[in-house]
């Protein structure tokens, strides 16, 4: 049977099992979009922007196992998405991408909404295809979610001339695709395994950094054993958080330019560090001479072994799934006549707890303003830190990653490698689409959710219950905190002298909105907002305009020479 292109884009994502398609329509992609019409089995969630449309697929992707998949026009609705797509690629998060182009005859024509859609996204997809012949088409859309999927998962673009989504040819989808250039390792190598193993018990004071890597890998399971076999402290990155409980005694906290003092001390202090799914990237260890001014081995766990002595040789490096590697590893720790050196290992413990004592979150708890932390203080204890949790970029950020407790991987979504504003508000409605019925909050601040603002309509349209908190100190505030800091307090462009009202912009969108200047009220405000479980809550919080987010690790400086106050 022969099918149009746009049909066979639609059996392709049926078979791949895509429940929900993100997606802004435009004149290259009306055969598609025509197509989607038709069926009912993958559903398409209209977003009012563009790079919302691949922020949403992300979101669901982050908190799910499954892809992200977007669709968007040629020209605009290509350029739109690249912002979500090199965030993406920044977190290693699978997205399949479909663009619309036009038609192949009048490419490299200057043809009407035209771009080099390949050529733009080069950088910042794992890979990227331009289908010429309808023929061609289910077997790239096998190679996409194949590629998008393995190894080192990231987003695959798949550009669609108009012409082949509208020509047509015998449909058959493969069952399985092999790419001679693209191999990734699973297995990690069993002698690398064993000197890691030798490592980790002769270790005096030992250290696990752990990165988003366990999360992606859905390796929280094995890290938790392996940390609890071997009764070493623990530390998780930005991206990391969730995959090893916070409310575990072995866990220090978040590390880097934010993280606690207790995890950067042991992080900069240790002498066998296990790094497993994660990068050694500026905002974690700081600077690189700084890192090395004490002496440690490395042992380093990655699916991607580029990713592996990029920034930070190390001793040790092994390369494959770090679930497969993690259960290979407490095998062989099971098995060892050899035991860890629990003297020292204890002796290392009292020095940690002599740093954790320092308690550097503490803020004032008696100010007459609100504190920012305090409300997401207020928000872990009304949810029981049972909620997903998405947050824009700055501040409030790291406020949430300091504050929240994230036990369960895949609660904790944010823009970790490109920092990029606006994400929150379209990760919530992946999150609410990924997992109907749960509580899903986005922490922001006044500066990020009017990036994607408009997409409050998206909400009402779907009915999606988010909770926004959105901290407002009517500063752009993490640019403020450089500025006072760095710049003489020269707050140059990050006073917001023109917000709205962000009660009556919430209602007029349809939704709930409320407004809290009172440190009283705050918990009475959440407490209400959470029993609307069936209504988008926008809570406008009125923060302190001068706190500042502590620890700090300043720019080029080492993890031991935090601010702490």
């Amino acid at each position: 049977m022969e099918l149009t292109g746009a049909e066979i884009l639609m059996r392709c994502l049926a078979e791949e099992g895509v429940e929900y398609i993100f997606g802004y329509p435009g004149g290259a992609v009306l055969h598609i979009y025509d197509e989607l019409f038709k069926q009912d089995r993958v559903k398409h969630i209209l977003v009012r922007h563009e790079q919302a449309a691949v922020h949403a697929a992300d979101g669901y992707a982050r908190c799910t196992q499954k892809p992200g998949v977007c669709l968007v026009t040629s020209g605009p609705g290509v350029t739109n998405a690249i912002t979500g797509i090199a965030t993406a690629y920044m977190d290693s998060i699978p997205l399949v991408v479909v663009t619309g182009q036009v038609p192949t005859h009048a490419i490299g024509q200057d043809a009407f909404q035209e771009v080099d859609a390949i050529g733009i996204s080069r950088p910042c997809v794992k890979h990227n295809f331009l289908v010429k012949d309808v023929k061609q088409l289910a077997e790239t859309m096998k190679k996409a979610f194949f590629i998008a999927t393995t190894g080192r998962p990231g987003p695959v673009l798949v550009d669609i001339p108009k012409d082949v989504s509208s020509d047509r040819c015998e449909y058959a989808y493969p069952a399985s695709v092999t790419l001679r250039s693209y191999n990734p390792v699973v297995k990690g190598h069993s002698g690398q395994i064993r000197k890691a193993l030798g490592l980790l018990l002769e270790a005096r004071r030992p250290m696990l950094y752990t990165g988003g890597g366990v999360v992606l890998g859905d390796a929280a399971p094995e890290l938790a054993h392996l940390v609890h076999q071997l009764g070493f402290p623990c530390t998780n990155t930005l991206m990391g958080l969730g995959g090893f409980p916070a409310t575990d005694p072995q866990f220090l906290g978040m590390l880097g330019m934010h993280g606690t003092y207790e995890a950067n001390m042991a992080m900069q202090h240790c002498d066998v560090l296990l790094a497993v799914g994660a990068r050694f990237d500026d905002r974690v260890i700081g600077n690189p001479k700084h890192f090395f001014q004490e002496d440690r081995r490395i042992i380093h766990i990655d699916i991607d072994p580029s990713s592996i002595s990029k920034r930070v040789k190390v001793d040790v490096p092994i390369v494959g799934d770090v679930r497969e590697v993690l259960t290979e590893l407490s095998r062989q720790i099971a098995a060892s006549a050899q035991q860890t050196d629990t003297a020292a290992v204890k002796a290392w413990w009292t020095q940690i707890e002599l740093w954790r004592a320092r308690d550097c979150l503490k803020f004032d708890r008696t100010s007459a303003v609100i504190k920012p932390q305090a409300v997401v203080e207020k928000l872990y204890q009304i949810t029981g830190g049972d909620a997903i949790v998405t947050s824009d970029v700055g501040q409030h950020q790291m406020w949430a990653a300091q504050f929240y407790k994230f036990d369960k991987p895949r609660r904790w979504l944010n823009s970790g490698g490109l920092g990029t504003m606006g994400v929150g508000l379209p990760y919530a409605m992946g999150a609410c689409l990924a997992h109907p019925g749960a509580t899903v909050a986005c922490v922001t601040g006044e500066a990020s959710i009017q990036m994607c603002i408009q997409e409050l309509s998206t909400c009402k349209q779907y009915h999606l219950p988010i909770k926004i908190i959105n901290l407002n100190n009517r500063y752009m505030g993490m640019v403020r905190q450089w500025q006072e800091f760095f710049h003489g307090n020269r707050y140059a462009e990050s006073y917001m002298d023109a917000l709205p009202d962000f009660v009556k912009l919430a209602e007029s969108y349809g939704h709930v909105g409320m407004r809290i200047d009172k440190p009283a009220d705050v918990e009475p405000a959440l407490r209400e907002a959470f029993a609307l479980r069936d209504r988008l809550v926008f809570m406008d919080f009125i923060t302190d305009q001068t706190e500042n987010v502590f620890p700090m690790v300043p720019g080029g400086k080492g993890l031991s020479e935090m601010i702490l106050v």
